[in-house]
């Protein structure tokens, strides 16, 4: 089972070290101590906090799709040359970059500051875990 620093579960999280402090004080979040003693997050229990709290913007696509993986954000940048772009979104704490051609940057109006959504669609996904 992994462990993590306050501070480190923050920054998963994407909060402040006192809310992470918060929630282990209203019992939102169990903490224990370490060998060190540590206050530590048990990765479990952290790992359902991010799901059941996450917040994303809401969706404002009113479409049916079989895509899962739809990331609501603000273009913050566009490259284009006379055949492709590339488009980055800023979706929460997520970045999220797609080629496309310039023509569909041009009849979406993708420009710095407008709200779109980044729908991922793969068979392939990776998942990389840090050495023990």
């Amino acid at each position: 089972m992994a462990f993590f620093r306050i501070s480190f579960a923050a920054d998963l999280l994407g909060v402040s070290n006192d809310t992470v402090r918060r929630w282990i004080e209203s019992g939102t979040l169990p903490a224990t101590t370490d060998a060190s003693n540590v206050k530590v997050v048990d990765g479990l229990a952290l790992a359902a906090l991010c799901r059941d709290h996450a917040i994303a913007a809401s969706d404002p696509l009113t479409v049916q799709t079989s895509a899962r993986n739809r990331f609501v954000g603000l273009v913050t940048e566009v490259e284009t040359d006379p055949v492709m772009a590339q488009v980055e979104i800023q979706s929460g704490s997520h970045r999220v970059v797609s080629l496309m051609t310039s023509e569909s940057v041009q009849e979406l109006g993708l420009v710095p500051g407008e709200l779109a959504v980044a729908v991922v669609k793969s068979t392939d996904v990776i998942i990389e875990v840090p050495r023990k």
